[in-house]
């Protein structure tokens, strides 16, 4: 028969032993035992295995899946923690136990807030009463070996980190202990830590754009699936009511075992199981993926239904090709929250418009900085075949508003192109259809030719 429910995350699936009881494997026990933990809790394996009477073997591995799942973080000199699941909208929010692994920093007291976040941290290099003014809750004070502001900030619901080595009093520690805020000890000094900090908090800025398969799919949203036993006469009528034509097979433990289409069902018999009549093996995705990755696997294998499945292949939801076009789209209207490499080296280009009427096209014109230099002090070879790459992408957005996905890329360099000098990157398409494309592009400085490219690329249309 045909099965159209819902396949939430985190829902337990029960096995049937041979006794014939419906009871939760040893490993799902170990999983609910870990979410019923307050928030904040330390835990082990070896407690775990004994309060359960199970091996270790078995609640490490549970452990390792808690940790992919969220559930707990394990952190070097700290241990395993229990801890809340991860907010993709506050993914550029540090905690205080990141910092700790961020700086090797080593926990003195105040476990009980590691899964807090900062938004701010503050330098301690003035006078105290002139730096309480910009300490508050939920910021953390990087300062030295002064226990009078350790006290302080702890009071006013700072974090504290203190740097060159120092350790915090007995007194400071039972005072971050009773208000379960961290305070941290780092063997480097301020300016290092500062800056470990700072480049961790602006390379999540950049994760935060990046989107995922898990931010587009609602998970508790029901599925359209079958499950074995069904009748390709249960697909025909599936198929009728939702006006779809794939379905995900599903097992009696929700994992995904083949994929029923229109292909399959064509010339089989309506009582045929469908589980004789799918197409085994099929192509899913796990929810931590990209949704670039998504729609590159869909195009390529010509599918417009993609499962999302976990690590056990159980089936979490499913996302169409729409879907993640319309996420692409949408990703490419935000606003930049961080720039990456690529950002910055094409930050200095402009749009030219080439005046010769034999040479018609977008060309683009930047300069070679002195941090584009590579090892002879000559502009990186890498760096000119990423900035023909960009050239070529930004060619296609702006007289197509489209995007591809890159195939192959076939550089060459004709000669050094000097520092300071002044480039202009020209992308010539040689073949433009709706599928694929094939451009050539070349560099040239005053010299003329420096270096040449010919990518071939699979187009995607998200605008």
């Amino acid at each position: 028969m045909a099965y159209n429910g819902a396949i939430e995350e985190g829902t337990h699936v029960s096995t049937i032993h041979e006794s014939g009881n419906d009871t939760t494997t040893k490993h799902e026990q170990i999983l609910q035992h870990i979410q019923s933990l307050k928030i904040g809790t330390k835990i082990s394996v070896r407690a775990i295995a004994k309060e359960l009477s199970v091996s270790e073997g078995t609640v490490y591995k549970a452990f390792k899946e808690a940790e992919a799942s969220g559930l707990v973080s394990t952190k070097e000199r700290i241990g395993t923690v229990r801890i809340d699941r991860k907010r993709r909208d506050a993914l550029d929010q540090l905690t205080f136990g990141e910092v700790a692994q961020i700086v090797e920093g080593r926990l003195f007291g105040g476990v009980d807030g590691l899964d807090k976040t900062l938004h701010k941290f503050v330098i301690g290099a003035m006078e105290l009463e002139a730096m309480l003014r910009y300490i508050d809750q939920g910021s953390l004070l990087i300062v030295g070996n002064r226990v009078n502001v350790h006290r302080r900030a702890l009071e006013q619901g700072a974090g504290v980190l203190i740097t060159g080595g120092f350790e915090p009093s007995e007194e400071v520690i039972a005072l971050a202990d009773e208000l379960s805020l961290p305070i941290l000890s780092s063997r480097h000094d301020t300016y290092t830590v500062a800056s470990m900090i700072n480049r961790a908090m602006y390379d999540r800025l950049i994760k935060r754009k990046i989107m995922l398969i898990e931010d587009i799919v609602t998970f508790s949203r029901p599925a359209d699936v079958l499950r074995t036993g069904a009748m390709v006469a249960d697909y025909n009528k599936l198929s009728k009511e939702t006006g779809y034509s794939r379905f995900p097979v599903v097992d009696d433990r929700g994992r995904v075992i083949g994929m029923m289409t229109a292909k399959d069902a064509v010339g089989s018999k309506e009582d045929i199981p469908v589980d004789k009549a799918m197409t085994r093996q099929p192509i899913t995705a796990a929810p931590n993926i990209t949704v670039t990755s998504a729609a590159h696997t869909m195009a390529a294998e010509g599918i417009d239904l993609l499962p999302i499945v976990d690590r056990h292949r159980k089936l979490l939801g499913v996302v169409t090709r729409q879907e993640v076009l319309d996420a692409m789209r949408f990703a490419g209207k935000q606003p930049e929250s961080g720039q990456t490499f690529e950002d910055l080296m094409w930050a200095g280009f402009i749009q030219t418009e080439e005046s010769s009427p034999d040479d018609a096209g977008i060309s683009y014109k930047g300069a070679i900085t002195p941090q584009m230099s590579g090892t002879l002090g000559m502009a990186s070879e890498g760096l000119l075949t990423t900035l023909m790459a960009l050239a070529a992408r930004r060619m296609i957005r702006d007289t197509g508003k489209r995007d591809f996905l890159l195939e192959s890329m076939t550089s060459y360099y004709v000669r050094p192109v000097q520092i300071d000098s002044e480039v202009v990157i020209k992308p010539r398409p040689l073949e433009l259809s709706r599928k694929f494309s094939k451009l050539e592009i070349e560099v040239l400085d005053r010299q003329g030719l420096a270096a040449k490219a010919m990518l071939t690329a699979q187009m995607i249309d998200p605008y």
